[in-house]
């Protein structure tokens, strides 16, 4: 009689702590809990950057020297919506310069994907609504809000951590694009983990040889990007900066937009008529401010802009 009322007992709270897991697991409450994950990116950070190669096939190999860095970066939601927030960031130097930096656009259980093939091109990812369910995509787009890469991956909050992984190909990282030459793809393996004091970015990056006959790995790199919260005071002179420029910044994005989302495939080169194409935009914002141009203004003189850098 005692086994029999332990296995009842057991079984209750079983039964108990299933019920409490279907509850902590409703839809709602995961979307809100993936919500409150992402906007808890935004923030005023000192950022650390370390990169290394750790191994590579070929043992005659010669590993590149680490990449270390360091900067200032605010890091504002400029959209937040139910299934879709926006993350625009600034680097601030000697609180005088302001850099319009990366920008990353979380969707939920987003199908549209660009995924990028090579040489500064993307085609149009086949994913169906099982493929993201539950999930949310991380869209990160250049200074210029050209795309950079998209990949999608699940939130998960065990024991109160909150961490999201995903794996993609993108483009040569800046601090390689302009000195490397032998390998033409980073696939990044990204793991965002929200710590006390901000947030860690680690990537398990493969360097990738990419051909008509196939892909060759050339080497593994590990990288950490370390966000650590500090005083918002010194990011005084880039939101000013911002909110001279933010509305320019919109109608370059929606610009963008319809050009991403008009074709199945783009390419784009970074150089035409002797300007970067960043320098061109940010060039087009000043004037922009300066004389005052509508919505409609803007919109016309950015895809005028942009012609000459994308290519067929």
């Amino acid at each position: 009689m005692k086994f029999l009322n332990l296995i009842l007992v057991l079984t209750g709270l079983i039964a108990l702590n299933a019920n409490a897991q279907t509850k902590a697991d409703s839809p709602e409450e995961k979307l809100e809990k993936d919500r409150k994950a992402i906007k808890s990116l935004a923030g005023f950070y000192e950022v650390n950057f370390n990169y290394g190669e750790v191994t590579a096939p070929d043992p005659n190999y010669k590993f590149s020297k680490p990449y270390e860095s360091h900067g200032n970066e605010w890091a504002e939601i400029i959209v937040d919506e139910p299934k879709r927030i926006v993350i625009q960031h600034m680097l601030a130097i000697n609180d005088t310069t302001v850099i319009k930096h990366w920008r990353q656009d979380w969707t939920y259980e987003d199908t549209d994907i660009m995924l990028y093939t090579e040489g500064n091109a993307w085609k149009k990812g086949n994913l169906t609504p099982a493929d993201v369910k539950g999930k949310w995509t991380q869209k990160v787009y250049q200074v210029d809000d050209s795309p950079r890469y998209q990949g999608y991956g699940t939130w998960s909050h065990v024991g109160g951590h909150d961490a999201w992984q995903s794996e993609t190909d993108s483009p040569l990282p800046r601090r390689e694009s302009t000195v490397r030459k032998d390998y033409n793809v980073l696939n990044r393996g990204s793991r965002i983990t929200i710590t006390k004091d901000g947030w860690m970015f680690e990537q398990d990056n493969k360097k990738i040889v990419r051909s008509a006959s196939g892909d060759k790995l050339l080497a593994v790199e590990k990288g950490y990007e370390e966000f650590t919260k500090i005083d918002p005071k010194t990011f005084a002179n880039a939101q000013k900066w911002w909110a001279s420029q933010k509305s320019y910044w919109a109608d370059v994005r929606g610009v963008w937009a319809d050009i991403i989302g008009s074709q199945n495939t783009f390419k784009v080169q970074t150089m035409a008529n002797g300007k970067l194409l960043y320098e061109t935009l940010f060039s087009l914002g000043d004037q922009s401010i300066k004389e005052k141009w509508t919505a409609a203004q803007n919109k016309e003189k950015i895809k005028t802009a942009l012609q000459p850098y994308l290519l067929k």
